[in-house]
C-alpha cells in the first residue's frame, strides 16, 4: 500500500481519490446542515404554537412563565388566576397570538382604557368567568406578558365580589393576639381567631397601619382599582404580610 507523506507528491490516482472523498464530505454536510434546518423549533418564526397544558393561554416557547392562583377557604375554584411570562418574539407577533387564541375562547376585548403601542400593550376583556386584563411589554430582546383572568362567581361564593364602580379590602388576624387596622381614618380592630372582616372602598391611594402589642406598627400604601380586592393579614408570629390582591 502506497502511503503519502508531508511534503510529497501524491499519485493521480489517489489526488482524484481525495477529491472524490472531499466531494461525497461535502455533500453529506450539505445535507446534514439542511436537515438541521429544517428541523428546528420555531424559535426564530413569527408564528407561535397554543401551549395546550397551560392554565391560561400561552406560547409553548418562553424564556420564562409562572403561574399564580389566589383561593379562599371553602372555595375550590381560584378566584383570581394570573400568568407571568417572558417570551422570545416580536412584541406584535405577541399581540397578534393572544388576540387569536382569547378570542377562540370568547375572551371580548373592551375599548375603555386600551392601549397598543409599540413597546407596551395593555387591553381589557370580558372573559366568560370574569373580568380579565393583559398587559405586553417589551424586555430585553423578548416580550414580557402579564395575563389576569378573575372568576366572578368564586368571588360572590367566598363574599368579596366588590360593589361595581368600588374596591373591597379584607383584613384578617391570624395571631394569637389582638390586632388593629387603621385605613381611610377608620380603626378596625379584630381579637384573636376571629373572622376576617371586609370594607368598601372607593379606587384610589390609601396609607394604612397595622398594629399589634409587643410589635411595631407597620405602615405601608396601598393602591386600589375599581373591581379590585385585597386582604391585609396579620400572621400568625403577629408580623403584617404584605397585601395580597384576591380578586
Amino acid at each position: 500500500m502506497a502511503t503519502v507523506k508531508h511534503g510529497a507528491q501524491a499519485p493521480a490516482r489517489w489526488q482524484l481519490f481525495a477529491c472524490g472523498l472531499a466531494l461525497l464530505a461535502s455533500c453529506l454536510l450539505a445535507a446534514s446542515a439542511g436537515a438541521f434546518v429544517s428541523n428546528l423549533p420555531p424559535l426564530f418564526s413569527a408564528a407561535l404554537t397554543l401551549d395546550p397544558d397551560a392554565k391560561l393561554p400561552a406560547p409553548t416557547r418562553f424564556s420564562y412563565r409562572g403561574i399564580h392562583t389566589t383561593v379562599m377557604p371553602g372555595v375550590e375554584t381560584p378566584l383570581r388566576t394570573q400568568l407571568e411570562a417572558r417570551v422570545p418574539a416580536e412584541l406584535g407577533d405577541v399581540l397578534t397570538f393572544y388576540r387569536t387564541e382569547l378570542g377562540k375562547l370568547g375572551w371580548q376585548e373592551k375599548p375603555d382604557g386600551a392601549m397598543v403601542a409599540a413597546d407596551h400593550v395593555q387591553l381589557a376583556f370580558a372573559s366568560p368567568l370574569g373580568p380579565a386584563a393583559l398587559e405586553l411589554a417589551r424586555k430585553d430582546s423578548g416580550t414580557a406578558i402579564h395575563l389576569v383572568q378573575k372568576n366572578a362567581d368564586a368571588a360572590i361564593r367566598a363574599n368579596v365580589l366588590p360593589e361595581p364602580g368600588q374596591a373591597k379590602l379584607v383584613f384578617s388576624n391570624i395571631s394569637g393576639t389582638d390586632a388593629a387596622l387603621t385605613i381611610n381614618a377608620t380603626t378596625v380592630k379584630r381579637a384573636a381567631g376571629s373572622h376576617a372582616v371586609s370594607l368598601d372602598l372607593a379606587p384610589g391611594e390609601y396609607s394604612y397601619e397595622l398594629r399589634v402589642p409587643d410589635h411595631s406598627a407597620s405602615t405601608k400604601v396601598l393602591t386600589i382599582a375599581a373591581g379590585d380586592t385585597w386582604e391585609l393579614t396579620v400572621g400568625r408570629d403577629g408580623d403584617a404580610w404584605p397585601p395580597l390582591q384576591l380578586y
